[in-house]
């Protein structure tokens, strides 16, 4: 190849052109001239977030970061999201990190269906992503309590830890083996369906007692149950007759309620009270009967006379009776 002018101009171009890409890249790349709208979000602390860091929702690039600044002791962040991008008002902003030692980037809620959709130039919502370094100091922490855990391990022996617990068990070993011999034979009874224990796990009368007990008792329930239907019906009865008596409805009711019964009751009594002033003062037939002195000694004479005649009725025959008779009747 010839070190023409052409040549050399070439190669300036081509370094000229990965220049400007390799700017566009790191400002952003061509999203400065797709059309778009802009967000904003404050931040209480950006770790290393810078422009050009991706904009991404659930995962996907939806733009990028075009301005980071201080204000009012926050760091205001800008935004611009493709004209196609639908953010929600109450989405949520965070700075989240690929990894370790990933590029930081502003990830973006979905936000509610129903909300409505962000302006341009609105502030969402965030949230404070738990800052790197104080992590990994966590981390550091951790990590120096576990190395002194295992430094204060380091020249014991096996048999310093377990010689307490070896020399319990040469102390107690007769203890041991009697109880463990113990527990042996209750299992076997258990397991044999002896004993109290045993008849309860592998017989079925405790079972048959315990579903009749609860049939019972489900009977007994439903029986109360069907009772107070009973006393609730009863109760409804009740209340529909006191209803009916207070409208004046039915026998009851009408002597409760109407008073023309009470009217003519009062009548009644009146008109009997009168009679019997009337019968005491010895007016009317029955007053003059039961009042007239004359009346009775003329009722009395004639009773004594009949009596007499009676008498003599008894001395005479049949036939001279029938004669009388028939004399004083023709």
């Amino acid at each position: 190849m010839k070190n023409t002018l052409e040549t050399r101009l070439g190669i300036f171009v081509a370094l000229a052109v990965i220049a400007a890409v390799l700017i566009l890249e790191m400002l952003g790349g061509i999203d400065r001239f797709q059309r778009g709208y802009h967000l904003n979000a404050l931040f209480n602390n950006v770790q290393d977030l810078k422009v050009g860091d991706r904009v991404k929702m659930a995962g996907v690039e939806v733009g990028r970061v075009t301005d980071v600044r201080l204000t009012n002791s926050q760091v205001l962040v800008t935004m611009k999201l493709g004209a196609e991008v639908e953010v929600k008002t109450d989405s949520l902003a965070k700075i989240q990190f690929t990894g370790l030692m990933g590029q930081n980037f502003v990830g973006l809620q979905f936000g509610t269906p129903a909300a409505p959709l962000a302006a341009e130039g609105m502030y969402l919502q965030t949230a404070e992503q738990p800052d790197l370094s104080a992590v990994m100091q966590k981390i550091e922490n951790v990590a120096t309590g576990v190395e002194k855990l295992t430094q204060s391990f380091t020249g014991e022996k096996i048999d310093n830890l377990l010689g307490p617990f070896t020399e319990f068990l040469k102390a107690n070993q007769e203890p041991l083996t009697t109880t463990i011999a113990n527990i042996r034979n209750i299992t076997g009874q258990i397991s044999s369906g002896e004993g109290s224990v045993g008849k309860l796990i592998y017989e079925d009368n405790l079972y048959q007692a315990a579903y009749t007990s609860v049939t019972n008792l489900q009977d007994l329930t439903a029986d109360i149950k069907l009772g107070l239907a009973d006393a609730r019906q009863a109760i409804a009865d009740a209340r529909e007759t006191i209803a009916k008596v207070n409208a004046g409805q039915g026998t009851v009711g009408k002597l409760l309620q109407d008073d023309t019964l009470y009217n003519e009751t009062t009548a009644s009594m009146t008109n009997l009270k009168e009679i019997l002033q009337k019968i005491n003062q010895g007016q009317g037939t029955v007053g003059k009967v039961l009042n007239d002195q004359e009346l009775y000694k003329n009722a009395k004479l004639t009773l004594q006379k009949l009596d007499k005649a009676t008498e003599g009725l008894e001395d005479q025959g049949p036939l001279s009776v029938m004669g009388l008779v028939i004399g004083n009747l023709f």
